[in-house]
């Protein structure tokens, strides 16, 4: 699997998910990263798998947690569950492969760190970085 380095400038009220989204469709990211940063560090997930991510996504709290730990589907599963029990959740993807976990909370929650690190640590698992975006 090809790992991409994304980085995201927000600068303005509308961002990129927004104000591309009529054209999302033929927008590529071969051969560029976004030119992005994101807590002061760069933000390293699967751009595709982001993207899909992103569609549909309008004013959003995104958090991006790293996860060590996490092997196997079951534990996958079991950290989508956790977040999805939170009615301010209202999508969650989890990649084994890059050990990411990418949360949508609705705009109106306060992203909780200790609380993230909660829910993964009662799988089993260890959070070892989290990164907010406000879409």
């Amino acid at each position: 699997m090809k790992k991409v380095l994304l980085i995201l400038f927000i600068t303005s009220p509308l961002t990129w998910a927004e104000e591309g989204n009529a054209d999302m469709h033929h927008h590529s990211h071969d051969g560029h990263l976004h030119d992005t940063m994101v807590n002061g560090k760069n933000l390293e997930v699967d751009v595709e798998r982001f993207d899909k991510f992103m569609e549909g996504i309008v004013d959003m709290n995104i958090a991006i947690v790293s996860v060590q730990g996490m092997v196997c589907d079951f534990c996958a599963r079991g950290i989508e569950k956790a977040f999805l029990k939170d009615s301010s959740v209202s999508k969650v993807d989890v990649d084994l492969d890059s050990g990411k976990v990418i949360i949508a909370y609705m705009k109106s929650k306060e992203i909780d760190p200790d609380g993230i690190k909660k829910k993964i640590l009662m799988n089993g698992q260890n959070m070892t970085d989290l990164q907010i975006i406000k879409i």
